[in-house]
């Protein structure tokens, strides 16, 4: 006797069909399992590759900001000599300027001007031929008042300072641009 043979003829196509539908949700079930296991496997493996390319990316964007830094650092480090430089320059320039003022003011030195040789009025005999290798005249010079000789020294000295700001203010465009352009033509 059969297996099929015990249950009733009436139930049997039932039961065949319950056994096709068990067998084909069993083998449904078993490969949707084994289809979930070969995905997950894939998008574990996408994910570990993410993650090496995005540690990659970290990687190389951390370098490169090493280096921008040291590039900057770089370049602080030559601004302050620079303006250390002209710092120099500009005290140096001051105390030179303050040594002349207390000259001036002391009396030891005195500030002249050369009179012009149409000057009329100035009673002083200028030759009306110059010789060779002389424009300047020995006795055609007038001394300026000490306040005057103060105000041109500050004046001067202003200029002065001027000067070195300009100048410092072009080393560092200059110092500026050329770290710019090596960077930009750096690949």
């Amino acid at each position: 006797m059969r297996l099929l043979d015990l249950i009733p003829a009436q139930f049997r196509i039932a039961a065949v069909g319950l056994l096709l539908v068990m067998l084909a949700g069993g083998s449904a079930a078993l490969a949707w399992t084994v289809q979930g296991w070969r995905y997950g496997q894939q998008l574990e493996r996408q994910a570990r590759l993410q993650a090496d390319t995005l540690n990659e990316m970290a990687q190389a964007s951390a370098s490169l900001q090493r280096a921008e830094q040291d590039k900057r650092l770089a370049l602080e480090r030559r601004l302050q000599s620079k303006d250390e430089t002209h710092h120099k320059e500009l005290t140096d320039e001051q105390t030179k300027q303050a040594r002349l003022r207390d000259r001036l003011a002391t009396t030891d030195l005195r500030l002249s001007v050369v009179l012009a040789a149409t000057d009329t009025t100035s009673g002083c005999s200028v030759p009306t031929t110059t010789a060779t290798g002389r424009v300047v005249h020995g006795t055609t010079r007038a001394q300026l008042d000490p306040a005057h000789a103060q105000r041109i020294i500050g004046i001067t000295d202003a200029g002065d300072q001027g000067l070195i700001a300009l100048r410092a203010c072009q080393e560092y465009a200059r110092e500026v641009s050329a770290t710019e352009r090596a960077d930009s033509t750096a690949p």
